[in-house]
């Protein structure tokens, strides 16, 4: 588990930003139930206690200089 500052990526932030939103919208409008919160849970517990600690044991780049 890492601690400290996450490592930014410009690559990943621009995807996230642009074909990752449209990936969200269209998963919205098929399935039922995606993106809602607490869903995360029901389809991998595993996989979401690993990054609700992941969360909060790590702090954005951007967090240092506000």
């Amino acid at each position: 588990m890492k601690l400290g500052i996450r490592t930014p990526s410009l690559s990943k932030s621009i995807s996230a930003r642009t074909r990752g939103r449209v990936t969200r919208i269209v998963k919205r409008t098929l399935i039922p139930g995606y993106g809602r919160k607490g869903m995360g849970w029901l389809r991998d517990p595993r996989r979401a206690a690993y990054h609700k600690v992941y969360r909060k044991t790590t702090i954005r780049f951007g967090d240092l200089f506000k």
